[in-house]
């Protein structure tokens, strides 16, 4: 679970955002939509630690990200809009080092790396350096790599950012199956389709604020007052 409270940040006499609250359940998907600089990236910059808050809490399976920072991140993965591989490591490699970091015992990281290799469909190249990879194998692998510890809250800024039909296909159907298994999903993207697609709930943010907060089903009756288009919705809410 994720919860926000009240969440600000501010940098100097600028306000990045502005007195967040929400909530994402277990088992819920839920996107996080906005224009550039309407405060999306500072919020999961804070959710995953990389950012304190300048007021309010936000808690990852209860636990405070500020006051206890090492147990919010064990049930945390979080996958940037660039993702980041290291060069002179073979991507079987890389998967092996997250699973370090995690503490997982040798036998689970080896099962749980052979799961994903199958469900990525990465082994062709899984042992080649991931320096010679193309943008779309870097994000499968970051992807698997997040995969590995079985989180139960995934954080993800444009998922589909770089990949081909057969890459998205495979990212959007492992997304769904994690909302169905319980993991709490918090995708961040400029992709209105894929926000319809996907997910359960829909934030709209501007200016660090929230202005929409609901259901599909509210989506789809507030579409309703403009043309019946989500793009629509999304240009008079973030105006």
């Amino acid at each position: 679970m994720i919860e926000l409270r009240n969440v600000t940040k501010k940098f100097g006499s600028f306000t990045a955002v502005d007195n967040i609250s929400l909530v994402v359940p277990p088992g819920e998907f839920f996107g996080f939509l906005g224009p550039n600089g309407a405060g999306k990236t500072t919020t999961i910059k804070m959710m995953t630690g990389l950012f304190a808050p300048t007021s309010g809490e936000i808690l990852i399976n209860g636990f405070d990200v500020v006051k206890e920072p090492m147990k919010a991140k064990s049930y945390t993965s979080y996958v940037p809009d660039q993702p980041f591989l290291y060069d002179k490591l073979t991507g079987r490699e890389f998967l092996y080092f997250i699973g370090g970091l995690y503490k997982m015992e040798k036998k689970a990281i080896a099962r749980k790396i052979e799961e994903v290799i199958e469900h990525f469909e990465i082994g062709e190249w899984v042992d080649k350096w991931t320096e010679d990879y193309s943008q779309g194998m870097r994000q499968r692998v970051t992807i698997a790599a997040a995969l590995v510890h079985e989180p139960k809250v995934f954080i993800i800024d444009e998922p589909m950012v770089g990949l081909d039909p057969k890459s998205s296909k495979i990212v959007r159907e492992t997304l769904r199956m994690m909302a169905r298994q319980g993991a709490s999903i918090f995708m961040s993207t400029h992709s209105l389709p894929i926000a319809e697609e996907l997910c359960d709930r829909v934030g709209f943010v501007k200016d660090g604020r929230l202005v929409f907060l609901g259901t599909q089903e509210n989506l789809q009756a507030y579409k309703q007052k403009y043309d019946g288009k989500f793009e629509s919705v999304f240009l008079e809410l973030t105006k």
